[in-house]
């Protein structure tokens, strides 16, 4: 099993949409996807609250022999899925817990979902706490979004850094880069920081850039990928969505 997190410490960046369109192009592949959800913001469990488990992203930090993840999951139909550990208010508890408390035992539970699950996504909450920590401290791979805005490169160097740092905890995580999100094409000062961005980390940048398009917001209004939206206009962003799903797969490996 592929553990995969999007992280940004800055709300507002597309972390959910990512996740959301990572799971539903990785069901279409024929995967086994769970998706834990641990933004307040619940963004990922209103767009995906068709495919809740029942299990609850705060009982991730809780020491468990097993038993609970099995009753919870064992009964999951064969074949392709998507399956949902939805955000829950108990995590605003979790976050008061410090790291070396309640790291252990998300990753020992994460880990323990292999035995139902092919990759598992997980949402991440948009300020550096216990458990996003403890996101980066389970996760094989981190995705991070970024608008072409002051305040959300602000945070990504921030991020950079705690990346780094987790890495000593952590020496399999890797960074799959940054990916431009919200791209406005007419606003010469983004494109000027994109630019910029570009020129700086050259290596780090996904080779990819989703545009803002109202569609995208549809979709997860609506509980679907983009690429079932019914318009002409959702046909260039289900592209962009659909080249960066491709893109995380190759590098997460997890067809190989």
């Amino acid at each position: 099993m592929k553990i995969g997190a999007v992280a940004q410490q800055k709300g507002g960046d597309g972390k959910s949409t990512t996740i959301v369109h990572l799971a539903f192009d990785f069901l279409e592949r024929g995967l086994r996807v769970g998706v834990i959800d641990l933004d307040p913001q619940q963004n990922s469990t209103s767009t995906l609250r068709k495919f809740a488990s029942g299990y609850t992203a705060s009982k991730m930090f809780e020491p468990d022999s097993g038993d609970r993840l099995h009753a919870a999951f064992a009964s999951l139909p064969e074949g392709p899925l998507v399956s949902l550990i939805a955000a829950d208010d108990e995590m605003a508890d979790v976050n008061k817990l410090p790291f070396k408390q309640i790291a252990g035992n998300f990753k020992a539970n994460v880990q323990a979902l292999s035995r139902y699950f092919d990759v598992v996504l997980i949402d991440t909450a948009p300020s550096l706490n216990a458990s996003l920590a403890s996101a980066l401290f389970a996760a094989d791979f981190v995705l991070s979004p970024i608008q072409m805005q002051k305040y959300s490169i602000d945070g990504i160097r921030k991020l950079l850094t705690v990346i780094g740092n987790m890495r000593k905890m952590n020496p399999k995580l890797q960074f799959l880069g940054m990916l431009p999100n919200m791209v406005d094409g007419r606003d010469p000062m983004q494109m000027r920081n994109l630019a910029a961005l570009k020129a700086k980390y050259e290596q780090l940048m996904i080779p990819i850039e989703i545009h803002r398009r109202g569609s995208i917001a549809d979709a997860m209004a609506t509980g679907v990928p983009v690429w079932k939206i019914k318009k002409t206009t959702a046909r260039p962003a289900a592209q962009e969505v659909r080249a960066v799903a491709a893109h995380v797969y190759e590098k997460m490996e997890i067809g190989a």
